[in-house]
């Protein structure tokens, strides 16, 4: 499979200056980094809604379209595969290759996004 996303890489990256009325990749390119990344979460939540109703044949060509998307993006922001699976691989040596890396708590809160919960609290009025 990583011959193929590098296949993929060269040919997205080659697309950059070709004529976006002619290349979907050329115009996805121009588009910028917002309407990629909205482009990448409509496929992700394409792949989501097709597995919850059980079409395999839908997961399959929806996650080629958000390996396609997630390939752009990643030309798009300098970011080449060998990167990905180099932090693969260090993930791999930690925990296995099966298991995703834990969010750890940083000593510097300030440099994270603060998580405003929403659910279960209720604003009461004063009388």
């Amino acid at each position: 499979m990583t011959d193929s996303i590098n296949r993929l890489y060269q040919a997205a990256n080659a697309c950059r200056n070709d004529d976006p009325s002619t290349s979907r990749t050329a115009r996805l390119l121009r588009s910028g980094r917002s309407k990629m990344a909205k482009k990448l979460a409509e496929e992700a939540v394409e792949v989501v809604i097709d597995a919850m109703h059980g079409d395999r044949n839908a997961v399959i060509k929806e996650s080629a379209d958000l390996i396609y998307n997630l390939v752009v993006l990643w030309v798009s922001t300098g970011i080449r595969p060998e990167d990905v699976w180099k932090e693969m691989e260090r993930r791999e040596r930690l925990l296995g290759i099966a298991e995703k890396v834990p969010k750890k708590k940083l000593v510097d809160d300030t440099s994270r996004r603060k998580i405003v919960v929403l659910e279960g609290r209720r604003v009461h009025k004063r009388r």
